[in-house]
């Protein structure tokens, strides 16, 4: 070999492994989803690449399971342990189920977040919740009591019965239930945020309470599922759609008057918020501690609780008059 080739190839493996070096340095966060799939995370996936880009020293692995399962999750969590990941930031199907493969995740040293749906205190260092979850709670029944004057009968078609940020709201909801007098809430059902099961809920609902006003889903998979079974009723402009949705998702069924108004924050911000944390708190330039404020770049701070716990921002209300404003950006 010629001398200018060793050279050459001197500097061809020793760039190569440079190059190695500086992406082995790039910190690794996980966003780990309920399931793959659904419009909500997947936004929620954008806000953590907005954050990752800004950050510029970050690689965002997007995951979950195919289904609404602890099950999955905890498969995601182990091969997460495995891989050697960072930071997890997860919204998980069930509170309790998943703690203890995350808890072993951050025995590997490894930053653990819940965000959206919460995690047992034991299997995460904090929880970001998306807004004040009495907020939220209040705004659910609200946006149903404003077009019910004169009260009526309302039912609740939910996540999974597991779901901690589901099960959180629905419990701050029955709390200011004397707020709004004159109105019933008939039952709740789960859909475990799949479309098909949620519509056939719908179904049910409308077939078991024949004078049903409205259906609340706080959860972006049901709301569009119970929108559109109302409308294949016949029923727009008669039982009202409301809850928590996107507004890419939701536009037809405002237009069609199956849903008067719905709420939601922007997942873009909470991806982006939770990515940013993970990183705070994994480069050691935040601790999480009751009374702390974590920086979440352009969204501010959050200040925990005593529980390690935050929220980002208010729940929007979106309806005719601003939603075209909003169907392109999530």
């Amino acid at each position: 070999m010629s001398v200018m080739k060793k050279i050459l190839s001197t500097a061809a493996i020793a760039a190569a492994f440079t190059g190695s070096a500086a992406q082995a340095e790039d910190m690794r966060i996980a966003l780990v989803v309920k399931a793959l799939g659904i419009g909500f995370f997947e936004a929620a996936a954008k806000g953590a690449e907005e954050a990752a880009a800004e950050l510029g020293d970050v690689e965002i692995i997007y995951t979950g399971p195919t289904d609404t399962t602890a099950e999955g999750q905890i498969e995601v969590i182990n091969s997460l342990i495995a891989q050697g990941v960072d930071a997890i930031a997860i919204s998980a199907n069930d509170p309790d189920a998943v703690a203890p493969a995350l808890a072993r995740a951050m025995q590997r040293g490894i930053t653990v977040i819940s965000w959206d749906s919460g995690v047992a205190e034991e299997g995460r260092q904090m929880h970001l919740n998306p807004s004040s979850n009495p907020l939220i709670g209040n705004m659910i029944i609200k946006l149903a009591a404003d077009h019910l004057p004169d009260g009526g009968q309302v039912a609740v078609l939910s996540a999974s019965a597991t779901a901690t940020n589901q099960n959180i709201w629905i419990e701050e909801m029955n709390k200011v239930m004397g707020n709004y007098p004159g109105i019933e809430v008939v039952a709740t059902v789960y859909g475990d945020d799949l479309a098909d099961k949620s519509y056939r809920e719908a179904q049910g609902l409308m077939q078991s309470y024949p004078d049903l006003d409205a259906i609340i889903a706080p959860t972006s998979v049901g709301i569009v599922a119970a929108a559109q079974a109302v409308a294949d009723a016949g029923k727009a402009g008669e039982i009202n759609v409301t809850g928590l949705g996107l507004p890419s998702e939701m536009a037809g069924a405002i237009e069609s008057g199956a849903s008067q108004s719905f709420a939601i924050w922007n997942p873009i911000d909470l991806g982006y918020s939770a990515t940013m944390i993970a990183h705070a708190l994994a480069t050691g330039e935040a601790t999480a501690e009751p009374g702390a404020s974590i920086p979440m770049g352009r969204m501010g701070e959050v200040t925990l609780d005593d529980t390690n716990s935050g929220a980002m921002a208010d729940p929007f209300v979106y309806d005719a008059s601003n939603i075209a404003d909003f169907v392109n950006i999530f």
